[in-house]
């Protein structure tokens, strides 16, 4: 690309920004959702160019925060803010859902970011807020997926809904090999077998893809895309910019 666009992955916790160039990603960065709106949205604007030839999002964080988001990157840039959303078929992927809009854009975004990349049977993860694992076969279709909850949402549960169970502030280390799985305190079997249950499931999908003959890769995106990583037997991909590489795909298809 000429000049460079600019790509903004808003999910519920943190904002990702990245900055495009021929050879993809050539800048990126990050801000907590809380620290963006008690900042005004100047923890952003301080970090990125003024110059930018197009600017497009992937939003899940709610239409208030995509207003402001629109109101504030439009006048730093001067550019037009577009907001990317799913469709049926389009950037090499054709969704399951017969309502695809109401497929989570950042789901959308990232098959799209995976698939440009390999052009394979795939499982996406996206181990965020919420953990999401989808499906595709080697031409684009996408098979459905899942949605569980993320990490310390787990741990969480625990601590509202039981009464002698108190998870620590923290989530923990990633569980290690062999009877590294299990913690030996509270706090770390909480840790533990929260990873557990996420690698679990994504084995699990893997699994039954396999059974019906497909042969995906694994790629993992998202905050804890690293702890479950280390927990999966299986060979994985960890791709920390997916979203944003997925944006990329979408801004380069539509030159």
């Amino acid at each position: 690309m000429p000049e460079s666009a600019l790509l903004i992955d808003v999910g519920n916790t943190r904002l990702k920004w990245g900055l495009t160039s021929d050879d993809g990603l050539r800048r990126t960065g990050q801000v907590s959702i809380d620290k963006l709106q008690a900042t005004h949205f100047s923890a952003l604007t301080t970090r990125i160019p003024r110059r930018v030839t197009q600017v497009l999002v992937s939003n899940v964080a709610g239409p208030t925060i995509g207003k402001k988001l629109s109101s504030v990157i439009g006048l730093h840039t001067g550019a037009d803010v577009h907001f990317a959303h799913c469709v049926k078929e389009g950037f090499g992927i054709r969704t399951a859902y017969a309502q695809p809009r109401r497929l989570g854009v950042d789901r959308f975004v990232a098959m799209v970011g995976a698939y440009a990349e390999y052009r394979s049977a795939l499982c996406v993860v996206d181990a965020g807020t919420a953990i999401t694992i989808d499906a595709l076969d080697r031409h684009g279709q996408h098979l459905g997926g899942q949605i569980i909850p993320g990490l310390r949402m787990m741990s969480d549960s625990l601590r509202d809904k039981t009464s002698d169970i108190r998870p620590g502030g923290s989530t923990g280390k990633a569980p290690g090999e062999g009877l590294g799985i299990f913690g030996k305190s509270t706090a770390q079997a909480i840790s533990c077998g929260a990873v557990a249950a996420a690698a679990g499931a994504v084995e699990l999908a893997v699994k039954r893809m396999r059974s019906s003959a497909y042969r995906p890769r694994i790629v993992l995106t998202g905050g804890d895309a690293s702890r479950i990583l280390n927990a999966l037997g299986s060979k994985a991909e960890h791709r920390p910019h997916l979203v944003l590489h997925g944006l990329s795909t979408m801004v380069s298809a539509k030159r």
